[in-house]
């Protein structure tokens, strides 16, 4: 019989750790064969967008697809092989900490392993995962946070000081959350470049995980192609929706050719960095295996501790 699980249960049976975890693992099945990933489809809908993706994982067992924008709220609907649909999972939490987790899983293979000093542009919730991810595979020494509106930054700033037990300290100009860092992570709906590109420091990680519209930018194109290695967790589904990366290449700048899919990396199958020097880039876009990965351990650990409203069919 499936099941229905809500926000306030996903909360309670999906930490950090353990989805990161879960998409390594979801990784290294899709560079083996044994996952695959349809990108984003948009469908226009009472003048806004309806919004679906699915993912399936052969050898785990299961598939998903998540949709949304009818309504509030975001649902993945959990199939497993056999048996049909196993769970109905409201995915607000699951959304915001799977994203996270796939910043996490980028910065463990891609950022050079002193790499201490992070810079976050962002304050709503989703950055809030960012930094309790990549804080979750690097020793972090020190935290800036930017957001044009200075009081939700400096509210930010004290609410993850006291969340993760480290200072988190706001500044006030985007310089301040690039100079000097080895760590960058976007997480904003900016139409608009962040920072200067000129800005980065070599060795740099950046995490671009805000955008997934062709319309939006977070990063510039010198950003871009100053970078020696570009992943994304799904090619095909970045040269759909990824602004950043779709800008510069319209221009001739970058080629597809030279964005490459995180999945080989986390399975030894090629180099996420190849110097200390190099600056990388993760573009996150959101895919939907990562939804199926974090909802089959949801599921899983809803049986486990019984819990979820059972659904008639």
């Amino acid at each position: 019989m499936a099941i229905y699980l809500d926000d306030k249960t996903v909360a309670g049976l999906l930490d950090m750790p353990s989805c990161i975890s879960a998409l390594e693992e979801m990784f290294r099945e899709k560079a083996e064969g044994h996952a695959s990933n349809e990108p984003r489809r948009r469908v226009p809908f009472q003048g806004r967008r309806f919004m679906m993706m699915f993912g399936a994982m052969d050898r785990k067992g299961y598939l998903a697809y998540k949709a949304y924008g009818a309504g509030k709220g975001q649902d993945v609907v959990l199939y497993k092989g056999g048996e049909g649909i196993v769970a109905f999972i409201r995915s607000g939490n699951l959304g915001q900490i799977r994203t996270g987790a796939a910043s996490g899983v980028a910065t463990k293979y891609m950022a050079r392993p002193d790499a201490s000093r992070l810079g976050c542009f962002g304050t709503g919730h989703q950055a809030e995962t960012q930094i309790q991810a990549i804080a979750h595979v690097r020793k972090l020494t020190s935290i800036h946070v930017y957001g044009r509106d200075a009081q939700k930054r400096k509210a930010f700033a004290e609410k993850m000081t006291k969340m993760i037990g480290q200072e988190v300290r706001p500044v006030e100009t985007p310089e301040e959350a690039v100079k000097g860092r080895d760590i960058i992570v976007t997480i904003t709906n900016s139409a608009t470049p962040l920072f200067d590109g000129k800005l980065v420091e070599p060795g740099t990680h950046i995490n671009a995980a805000g955008g997934n519209t062709r319309t939006n930018r977070e990063i510039d194109e010198t950003t871009v192609t100053r970078c020696g290695m570009i992943a994304t967790d799904d090619v095909q589904g970045a040269r759909i929706e990824c602004g950043d990366l779709c800008w510069p290449v319209d221009r001739g700048l970058i080629a597809w050719e030279k964005v490459y899919e995180l999945a080989p990396i986390v399975a030894g199958m090629m180099q996420g960095r190849r110097s200390a020097d190099e600056i990388t880039l993760f573009e996150s876009q959101g895919i939907a295996l990562e939804d199926a990965a974090a909802g089959a351990l949801i599921y899983e650990r809803a049986l486990e501790k019984k819990l979820g409203v059972p659904l008639p069919f």
